[in-house]
């Protein structure tokens, strides 16, 4: 039989261990994560500029404010999920399709993987500042020469052009990552199981549609919920990019949130925003988790 005092030694140790290798990862989580949060959920219910010691309890007026009388705040939120529809698919689409291509049996094959995965090397901002560029100069100086319409567009000048100026550059900066998950799951779906269907007489789309997506369903769960949570919280290429304009018809809500607690200096409206915009976004992501989630098989 162990005695009590060895049980209660190796307990202390275990704790040790614990605390040593857990304690200052829970730490940083609370002062960065936890803390912050719970003062912004408390700073919403407050009118307070940021700077002052001066903090007032306003209630709920600030989510009334936002609700009802933001109309600025819901221009960004109908602008920031139309952009989040149209990011998420195209970006899955051509990832998984970069997959598909990098999984042949072509020579360049990793060589193609390190090209198309660089993009997601460069930062946000300037990604942002080197395609405004792109747009502004290099497509102008493109269409003056060939004179073909798609270059001559004024990109960052409409609303239109804008919006869908974003989407080009996010899908161009975040394929190639989609791609490495989609090549994980492609790797991994039974040769003989692909051998067995071509036998059996079915076709590209057949495999495509019947066997190879259905098992990487659990690439796509997780894609999706990166391109979602993503989308949502555009912010640095939406700076970078557009500002915002043209009067406001790219505004993301992060951005939105930004220049209501930073430069408007209304810290209780601008948390109250990111508390509403969390609460959305978490629910969507739990839907998408959910529904994707039920949709997985097993080869």
């Amino acid at each position: 039989m162990i005695p009590i005092e060895a049980i209660n030694k190796k307990a202390r140790a275990e704790w040790i261990r614990q605390l040593v290798f857990v304690g200052p990862a829970v730490v940083f989580f609370t002062l960065i994560i936890a803390v912050p949060f719970v003062l912004s959920i408390y700073y919403g219910f407050t009118s307070w500029n940021g700077v002052t010691a001066n903090v007032k309890w306003v209630g709920l007026d600030n989510y009334k404010q936002v609700f009802l009388e933001d109309d600025g705040f819901r221009t960004s939120f109908w602008f920031t999920a139309r952009y989040t529809v149209a990011a998420v698919l195209l970006t899955n689409l051509a990832g998984f399709g970069l997959a598909l291509l990098v999984t042949q049996k072509i020579r360049t094959s990793n060589l193609l993987r390190t090209i198309f995965f660089l993009p997601n090397v460069i930062g946000g901002l300037l990604l942002g500042f080197i395609w405004s560029f792109i747009f502004v100069k290099g497509f102008a100086a493109i269409g003056e020469l060939t004179g073909i319409g798609f270059f001559e567009l004024p990109w960052l000048g409409t609303s239109g052009t804008a919006f869908w100026g974003i989407v080009i550059v996010t899908v161009w900066q975040y394929a190639g990552y989609l791609m490495v998950i989609y090549i994980a799951a492609l790797m991994n779906v039974p040769p003989e199981l692909m051998e067995a269907a071509r036998i059996d007489g079915a076709t590209r789309l057949q495999l495509l549609r019947s066997i190879i997506v259905p098992l990487i369903m659990p690439a796509v769960t997780v894609s999706l919920f990166l391109t979602i949570s993503w989308s949502f919280k555009v912010f640095d290429l939406n700076l970078s990019l557009t500002g915002g304009g043209p009067y406001g018809s790219t505004e993301s809500v992060a951005l939105n949130i930004y220049q209501e607690a930073f430069r408007n200096n209304r810290y209780g409206i601008g948390t109250a925003k990111a508390l509403i915009f969390f609460v959305i976004v978490a629910l969507i992501t739990m839907l998408q988790v959910y529904v994707t989630k039920k949709k997985e098989v097993e080869a």
